[in-house]
């Protein structure tokens, strides 16, 4: 599989093939990590980090991977570049292009990172958008391929809402690789319907399939895996969590909704989560709306059926296959 120079923006731009081979050679290097194997497959290069959204696991995850392949890493936050405001992000995307071998981006628009794609001539890595994560999906699908041996056929279900780039992301991801995915939440939060309708074609040549439910206990009969994501995305306003609140907490993951699945249902959430008061925005929004957790409750983040902590791990077991993939 030869994905060399090729930039890991979204996965509409990969085959079902590409996808299970970087999944696959994330567990062959995850091994490696953990029998002590060291192989340095990108010694000498050199990547630039852009950060205009803050993150622990991304941030982390690109920085371990590089160090483990033997990269130099430079760190931009949003005050660390010109990008946008004294500088276009043509200029930008060119003048870090003639600098280093890599460059990843974490922001708000999906533009900006093809942007940054088009012009830097190397190759580009989406950490995050406001319209997809698709970094965070193979971690997810690698997780799932440890728990269950396979991928295809998975019943996957996203609770809450769906309109941003994990719906978006986990609806391409799942329609790519065969799994079948049903988003379950009020008709206002499913997914914008021009990408449904890509999925859908997606879908019917590797036969997953693709549902839009509103009864929470109909949507997880038959899940395998049970998926949420905050109710509140960054850079949106505080004044939308009364109203997500309102209409998202029939569909919390709590308990009792995971008693309407099977007994080998697992739990996963792209973190970080509410599920306790013992942050500074949960603890706010709690003592607001009388609340002790949102998207999920305590009891379920904690329990046995919870693999978040696996997942989290896997975005850096991933990331350095895409790098490794692409540059080595």
């Amino acid at each position: 599989m030869n994905l060399l120079g090729k930039s890991f923006l979204k996965l509409l731009d990969f085959t079902p093939e590409e996808i299970e081979y970087l999944i696959d050679f994330a567990a062959k290097l995850k091994a490696e990590k953990k029998s002590g194997t060291k192989r340095k497959l990108c010694e000498g290069k050199n990547i630039a980090l852009i950060f205009e959204k803050t993150s622990t696991r991304t941030r982390c995850s690109f920085e371990v991977a590089a160090y483990d392949l033997g990269m130099n890493v430079t760190y931009l936050d949003p005050t660390g570049s010109q990008m946008g405001k004294k500088e276009s992000i043509a200029d930008t995307a060119r003048v870090l292009g003639g600098i280093y071998d890599a460059i990843e981006y974490r922001g708000f628009s999906q533009e900006t990172v093809e942007a940054l794609a088009k012009y830097s001539g190397v190759p580009v890595y989406n950490g995050l958008t406001d319209e997809f994560h698709p970094t965070q999906i193979l971690a997810d699908f690698l997780t799932i391929k440890e728990q269950f041996g396979y991928l295809k056929g998975i019943n996957f279900v996203y609770m809450g809402d769906a309109r941003f780039n994990m719906g978006n992301s986990l609806m391409v991801g799942c329609a790519k690789m065969g799994l079948n995915f049903t988003a379950c939440a009020p008709e206002k939060y499913f997914p914008d319907k021009a990408l449904i309708d890509k999925c859908q074609e997606i879908a019917k040549e590797t036969g997953a399939t693709l549902k839009f439910e509103t009864d929470p206990k109909k949507a997880v009969e038959n899940a395998d895996v049970i998926y949420t994501d905050v109710w509140v995305s960054m850079g949106e306003p505080t004044d939308v969590w009364k109203e997500r609140i309102d209409e998202l907490l029939p569909y919390q993951v709590n308990d009792t909704l995971m008693s309407y699945a099977k007994n080998t249902t697992v739990f996963m959430h792209c973190l970080p989560a509410f599920h306790n008061l013992e942050t500074t925005v949960g603890k706010e929004v709690g003592e607001k709306y009388g609340l002790d957790a949102l998207e999920v409750t305590d009891s379920v983040f904690e329990s046995e059926k919870s693999i978040v902590f696996k997942e989290a791990e896997n975005r850096m077991h991933t990331i350095k296959a895409v790098i490794a993939a692409t540059l080595a």
